[in-house]
């Protein structure tokens, strides 16, 4: 069965309630192991199979308070808590909302308290993790109606707070799936005066053909900024914000093949192995948030003109690209801000998620402008190696390879002929190959190698020496 095959009926199932009576024992054995865990601390609601059909959709909202003083245990949150009860919340600091999306079996969103914690690290904020599994659970097509019943109550305790001195500025939703258009209509209600919403692959069932009214898109806050991993499935295949990061093209991600994640729903094993795209923009994000590597997009019409080094600076913001985080408005210090503007990198298979953008070159002879070589990227240590299977068009080949490394720690390159094996094809001759990174704040010319020739069964290589400075 195929990848594409598997997600497409695992997409229908959901849209079509196709959970059964199997899953219960599961789940509610799920739940009592919640319930007896943390002590005090608040904790994520969860519901089973059986519940929904008993007691039907329940729009049950609750809110689960973390800051720097409570990292570890988060507290229950209301419209009340400012008044009635000692609260950590700081009407002084900013808020982070955190709103989770659809809950196919009923579970709680294991990564809410982890992308809490992230946030906290790198900023001393409220954060307000939305808990609405009981309304988010099990019928797509009855959770999209009531989506906007949720964004409402949100909007009742964001009223509330401001009336103690909280301003809509400060306050920045993080919506994951149909979180994002649940913040997006959040925005709506509040005209655009919230501060910022970061998408995290808005949802694209019910919604891909909606107008901005239903769902996230730039107008719903001063910023609005998305990630999309999976725009061919799950995920929106639109832009929806000022900017939109496509990582990968938005869709199929490296290492979703053989996903981790496919055990751990181990009744429906599947369903972790088809959402592992989707679920790829929250873990960037908070690989994103720990500082490990800047994560910038490149902006440019197509992922295709990406890929093939048409796009390769960020001239447009003025040199500066934007960048997945919390830097005010992705780092972007142009105005008027841009709208809908598409933005594209690649990124590596784990965390956490580096990838250093090659530009490779080459110039072949016009006898052959369809040969297929094998280029190989080496480090001095030989630890790292990376191989890409290539196949020229035309005399002139541009094309943009992730690499796991920067560009002056490759130590080699080496090609060989490999068009011997589909069709008849002999000596190549190149007259040069050319590695480039980008976006650099390094300004150095291309590593090039002139008048090369690749014989069939042989293979090339040549040595680069390189050192990486400071800049």
């Amino acid at each position: 069965m195929s990848l594409e095959y598997t997600k497409t009926l695992v997409l229908l199932c959901v849209f079509m309630v196709c959970i059964t009576s199997t899953v219960v024992g599961s789940e509610e054995k799920q739940e009592e192991a919640v319930e007896g865990e943390g002590g005090d601390c608040a904790d994520f609601s969860s519901t089973s199979w059986r519940q929904y059909r008993e007691q039907g959709v329940r729009q049950q909202v609750q809110y689960l308070l973390l800051t720097r003083r409570n990292m570890d245990c988060a507290q229950m949150f209301n419209q009340e808590s400012l008044d009635t009860q000692p609260s950590y919340f700081n009407t002084s600091h900013p808020t982070k909302v955190i709103i989770h999306g659809f809950r196919a079996l009923g579970s709680k969103p294991s990564w809410g308290k982890e992308l809490a914690q992230a946030l906290l690290r790198v900023q001393d904020v409220n954060v307000l993790v939305v808990d609405w599994v009981y309304g988010a659970s099990f019928a797509y097509n009855l959770v999209v109606d009531k989506y906007k019943e949720v964004a409402l109550q949100i909007s009742v305790l964001i009223n509330q707070l401001q009336e103690h001195g909280c301003k809509l500025e400060s306050f920045h939703f993080i919506g994951v799936s149909l979180g994002a258009h649940v913040a997006g209509f959040v925005g709506t209600l509040f005209e655009g005066k919230i501060g910022r919403i970061t998408g995290l692959d808005p949802a694209g069932p019910m919604f891909k053909r909606a107008n901005t009214f239903d769902r996230l898109d730039p107008s719903d806050a001063q910023f609005v900024d998305a990630i999309h991993t999976d725009s061919d499935y799950f995920g929106i295949s639109i832009p929806v914000g000022h900017v939109d990061f496509f990582l990968n093209g938005g869709k199929d991600q490296e290492g979703c093949t053989r996903s981790r994640f496919s055990t751990i729903l181990v009744y429906i094993p599947v369903y972790g192995y088809v959402i592992c795209d989707h679920m790829r923009a929250l873990h960037v994000y908070m690989s994103a948030l720990n500082g490990s590597c800047p994560l910038k997009g490149i902006p440019c019409s197509s992922y295709e003109d990406f890929k093939r080094g048409q796009c390769v600076d960020c001239g447009v913001f003025k040199g500066t690209c934007p960048t997945i985080g919390l830097s005010e408005n992705s780092g972007l210090t142009t105005s008027p801000l841009p709208k809908e503007q598409k933005l594209f990198l690649l990124t590596s298979s784990s965390p956490p998620f580096c990838a250093h953008h090659i530009l490779l070159q080459l110039e072949v002879s016009p006898l052959d402008r369809s040969a297929e070589v094998e280029v190989t990227l080496r480090t001095e240590s030989q630890r790292t190696v990376k191989t890409f299977r290539l196949r020229t068009s035309t005399t002139s080949y541009t094309a943009v390879l992730a690499h796991p490394v920067p560009l002056c720690q490759i130590a080699s390159i080496e090609m060989k002929n490999t068009g011997a094996r589909f069709y008849r094809q002999g000596d190549i001759h190149l007259k040069s190959v050319c590695l480039s990174e980008f976006p650099s704040l390094r300004r150095e010319d291309p590593l090039c190698v002139n008048n090369i020739n690749v014989r069939r069964g042989s293979l090339w290589s040549h040595d680069f020496v390189q050192v990486c400075g400071v800049f």
